[in-house]
């Protein structure tokens, strides 16, 4: 989150469904993975050492080059006194400096504590507090931003942290540019690194990745070298990604899917990585072409903008052959979209939480355009997903509820809080999502909602993402979120707020019979909203209590 439940005995049986092993590209069935993230960077030197690891502006690495990037930085790191079981925290954008340093910190025993690049100071210094850091990472200067005097200024209790190394920009009084750091490791063995290195063990904590806190207090979900290594060689086998690849990291790396989907997973496959900063589609369209990117990981958004950019024509995409969906539901016809005006044939969809390190299930890249769009997929290979009702009992098929999902991809627990761990995990290993979804006949997802997203209208169950997902389809509609509000008669009602498409203003009237002749009439909201832009956290997850308030006072954000 492992026993296999493969066995159907009818469409009404409750059901729990785990995928069977999917072949591996050819090939690359013969390679076998490194034990730890610690071997990783040696790993893939040895497998694909001349062959091209990363292309970062005008700086080109081989697989070979980067493994002695990252045991230079594990040497620092040692001169630094990082010690096995240390926490050491990130708060810098996608670059090589982030690949090298981290790489090179947890080769020798250290746990990563990544930190989002637009989290303000306080929110920063919390997480590097509760994680217990000794050293941090970051920058000077990213979108105008200067992290080390941002923490400087606010005066933050910071813990344990001891030592700063800022990767680009001039180092700040007390810390320590990444020349210097690296100078530094060079008084230290290159034996004494390898021996460190080797004595990492696979059930290691490798990381603590805290969730966005939509719903409160962020919280650090840990995980181990075995469980990550295990999970992304497996995505990247249904994904279809492999040696040759040249893959756009636009992701975040401070997320699972930005570091592991991303850096771990190009890496394990001998995929050339380009780590890119921020999404500037101006900047993006010329480099999908200069650099023949064949792998592009995007959320519905992006690509609506790079099929309908004006000048798309102008530049060569025929490089790109693999397409990954997430962030919202989408339609059929962009799926068809993609691999009709763009020519990419393979386009998957996945779902997952950093709890289950990143990765539930997938829809593999040849599914139909309808599979793709409006599922996940089945359970990643060797896991298994549940759908219960409120009392915990197996659903059948086409049955909406909790999805519990169970396997070697469920999170050791959460930092210092056994409790909300126990509240998460059963005894009996079913990680419990909070997420309401659908199984099928094929036992492929489909996620609804999140239970405490659900609201009630005259008695009926209304899950806003499946009227979401059908106002999307709206011509004049960019994006939209939905929401319960108090209803004298009907004790909630649902209320849309929604970005126009551009040069669109549409009517609300309109859209409300547009939606009664696809929707239940208890599912159309009863009043819609006009926003410039939906409110979000700073992990891009839209703030529906901000929206639920919004809804309570008349649609005022």
């Amino acid at each position: 989150m492992t026993s296999v439940f493969n066995d159907r005995a009818g469409a009404d049986t409750p059901e729990t469904h785990e995928t069977p092993k999917t072949p591996e590209p050819s090939g690359t069935s013969e390679i076998p993975a490194p034990a730890t993230l610690a071997q990783l960077a040696d790993h893939a030197a040895d497998v694909y050492g001349p062959q091209e690891a990363l292309v970062d502006g005008e700086v080109r690495w081989t697989f070979s080059r980067l493994r002695d990037e990252v045991h230079a930085a594990a040497r620092a790191a040692l001169a630094q006194g990082v010690c096995p079981g240390d926490r050491v925290a990130v708060w810098a954008p996608n670059t090589r400096y982030w690949i090298a340093a981290v790489l090179g910190a947890v080769s020798v025993g250290a746990v990563l504590v990544p930190l989002n690049t637009r989290y303000k100071a306080a929110e920063a210094a919390d997480l590097i507090r509760r994680s217990g850091a000794r050293l941090l990472f970051t920058e000077r200067g990213f979108l105008g931003l200067d992290y080390v005097e941002m923490l400087r200024e606010s005066g933050e209790d910071l813990g344990r942290l001891s030592g700063t190394v800022v990767l680009r920009g001039e180092p700040a009084e007390r810390t320590l540019g990444w020349v210097d750091y690296l100078a530094a490791g060079q008084r230290v063995p290159d034996a004494e690194r390898a021996a460190r290195t080797a004595a990492v063990r696979p059930d290691d904590l490798a990381d603590i990745l805290f969730t966005s806190g939509t719903t409160g207090r962020s919280k650090g979900v840990m995980a181990t070298h075995r469980q990550t290594l295990r999970v992304f060689r497996a995505w990247s086998r249904v994904v279809t990604l492999r040696a040759g690849d040249r893959y756009l990291l636009v992701n975040p790396f401070f997320h699972v899917f930005g570091y592991k989907a991303g850096v771990v997973s190009c890496l394990l496959r001998g995929v050339t990585m380009l780590p890119e900063q921020v999404f500037d589609l101006e900047r993006i369209l010329p480099l999908l072409a200069k650099e023949r990117v064949s792998v592009l990981m995007a959320t519905p958004t992006v690509l609506h903008g790079l099929l309908d950019h004006p000048r798309r024509a102008e530049h060569d995409l025929a490089g790109l052959r693999l397409v990954g969906l997430g962030g919202s539901a989408v339609g059929p016809q962009l799926i068809e979209r993609i691999r009709e005006e763009l020519g990419i044939p393979d386009v998957f969809s996945a779902y997952g939480l950093t709890e289950s390190t990143g990765v539930v299930s997938v829809c593999p890249p040849d599914a139909d355009a309808t599979s793709v769009a409006t599922t996940a997929g089945p359970a990643l290979p060797g896991t298994e997903i549940r759908v219960v009702d409120a009392d915990g009992a197996p659903l059948p098929s086409g049955e909406p509820g909790e999805v519990l999902v169970r396997g070697y991809h469920v999170m050791r627990g959460y930092l210092d809080d056994p409790e909300a761990t126990a509240r998460t995990i059963d005894v009996d290993g079913w990680l419990h999502t909070g997420d309401v979804g659908v199984l099928d006949e094929r036992g492929y997802l489909s996620i609804t909602d999140r239970l405490k997203d659900m609201y009630i209208v005259g008695g009926f169950n209304a899950y806003p993402a499946e009227v979401e997902n059908v106002l999307r389809g709206h011509a004049q509609i960019a994006d939209v979120a939905v929401v319960g509000a108090p209803d004298e008669r009907l004790g909630e009602v649902g209320v849309a707020f929604y970005t126009p498409a551009p040069g669109a203003e549409p009517d609300p009237a309109e859209l409300t019979a547009w939606a009664r002749e696809r929707l239940a009439n208890f599912k159309v909201p009863r009043r819609f909203h006009a926003v410039a832009a939906l409110p979000r956290n700073a992990g891009g997850k839209i703030l529906k209590g901000e929206l639920r308030r919004a809804a309570r006072e008349d649609g005022a954000l």
